[in-house]
């Protein structure tokens, strides 16, 4: 079961970075230009974050393993239809809709494992899922460079979509087969105007952060950017209302009066502001600084990754010795090799940096694997089941949205830092300097995850104070 849920989280991912590397192979093929590249990248990002709270109340209403089947069969067409575009209005119209499946696939992941793995199971298929996401996204620049390079079958880039199809239709058959039916009992409909309002919000907030450094920042980037927040206030209201009349809105707020829960969603917010920014800015710096290759580019974090997945599997190990304490370790560990990076950054700013870059991120890379998995069960583990799939859905959103931010605003401030003339000493004072903010933002990171650590613990006395309760309740009942 947990292999065919991991699949899908690895698919999603996966895509979302491999575009990266085919960039070259989209302007040579489809004479894509700039614009229409942004929205191939920033499409696919924009379609997946602000579908994925309504992908997960879907899941909710109709049953994790039926939209879990659905979105995986939605993603493999959609996938076909990116490997058989043959312009660039085609590719971005197919990349959108890839976005929306994705949606709808990947909250299911989370649902699942949280709905039907018991506690004491729970921390091992979240070591897993974080070893996934951690390697799709290194795999993403490598594995793409590779098959990019070998030109299977002569398809060239379009194979990086097309191999989706049949390991789409073959993980939609073992769902079926071993996947749970878990769904809420209560029979309800799908909030439409609110599910309407929170991708609307979402829109008009993450397409300007995707598109406006490129475009310039035009005014209308800045008119959405403003025009979002009316419209989220609306939407808050309207899922208020509808929530106090005995309705079921899209978005449950009363999630958030669970402190794990809402220290867990800004804090994963922050985690990939910080780190998908960083992997942003030093992709910048290793092509455009010290003259990679795509695929070298990608080879360079490998280590990273590596890092990322074993302690990531290592972290539950952890936690049941030390607990969630190694949320804090994990963190601490990544300002060390963040810190470390920006250090090397400032004294070797040419090529020569490049070895030290590829070790002091695989030291970030063990703080991430130590944190993040155990960061992303902490957080649900008080989500009720039958919340499960919304629960998800606005934690993963808030993780696309905060990578989507971190892009934007520091990958706009790495620019201006860069100067309008690219050099190694230029792009790595920007890189030095924006990795001194992202290391400001796992400090805020640690602060969250204390917060996230001393609401568990506080779940744990209670828990062990009911049950000492029952307990003499019981041997009461039996004396008498």
């Amino acid at each position: 079961m947990l292999a065919v849920l991991l699949t899908a989280w690895f698919m999603a991912q996966f895509d979302f970075f491999v575009v990266n590397v085919a960039a070259p192979s989209f302007e040579k093929d489809l004479h894509t230009g700039p614009a229409a590249l942004e929205l191939i990248v920033g499409g696919y990002a924009f379609a997946y974050a602000s579908g994925m709270i309504t992908g997960g109340r879907l899941g909710d209403l109709f049953g994790h393993r039926r939209t879990f089947v659905a979105g995986m069969i939605a993603f493999a067409v959609t996938s076909l239809l990116c490997g058989i575009a043959v312009n660039p209005a085609q590719l971005v119209g197919a990349r959108l809709l890839q976005g929306f499946a994705g949606a709808v696939m990947v909250p299911q992941v989370l649902a699942t494992i949280t709905a039907s793995f018991p506690v004491h199971a729970r921390g091992r298929a979240m070591a897993w899922y974080g070893v996934a996401g951690g390697t799709a996204s290194v795999a993403g620049q490598v594995l793409g460079g590779l098959m990019l390079d070998a030109d299977i079958l002569g398809l060239g880039w379009r194979v990086l979509f097309l191999i989706n199809v049949p390991i789409g239709a073959v993980a939609a058959l073992l769902a079926l087969r071993f996947l749970p039916s878990v769904r809420s009992a209560r029979r309800a409909r799908l909030d439409l105007t609110g599910a309407g309002g929170v991708a609307l919000t979402l829109g008009l907030v993450l397409v300007p952060l995707a598109m406006g450094r490129t475009a310039g920042w035009p005014a209308w980037t800045w008119i959405c950017l403003a025009a979002s927040v009316p419209v989220g206030a609306a939407t808050v209201y309207w899922q208020r209302s509808l929530a106090a009349r005995g309705g079921d809105p899209v978005l449950d707020l009363a999630l958030f009066r669970e402190v794990s829960y809402l220290a867990g969603v800004v804090t994963g917010a922050a985690f990939m502001a910080y780190w998908a920014s960083v992997m942003f800015t030093l992709t910048l710096l290793l092509q455009g600084g010290f003259g990679l290759g795509p695929f070298q580019a990608g080879l360079a974090f490998a280590p990273t990754g590596v890092c990322y997945a074993g302690f990531a599997l290592l972290s539950r190990n952890l936690v049941q010795r030390f607990g969630l304490r190694i949320l804090q370790l994990g963190s601490v560990v990544t300002v060390i090799g963040l810190t470390a990076v920006a250090l090397v950054l400032h004294f070797l700013p040419d090529r020569g940096a490049l070895p030290w870059v590829v070790v002091t991120m695989a030291v970030a890379g063990v703080g991430n694997g130590l944190m993040f998995p155990q960061l992303i069960g902490a957080s649900l583990v008080r989500v009720p089941a039958q919340r499960a799939g919304i629960g998800a859905g606005v934690l993963t959103t808030a993780q696309q949205f905060g990578g989507a931010a971190g892009v934007a605003v520091i990958g706009a401030a790495f620019f201006a830092l860069a100067g309008g003339t690219p050099s190694a000493a230029g792009y790595a004072r920007a890189a030095m300097w924006t990795t001194v903010v992202s290391v400001a933002l796992t400090c805020v990171v640690t602060v969250l995850t204390t917060a996230i650590r001393r609401a568990a613990d506080r779940t744990a006395r209670a828990e062990r104070a009911q049950q000492a309760a029952d307990e003499d309740a019981k041997r009461a009942a039996d004396a008498s």
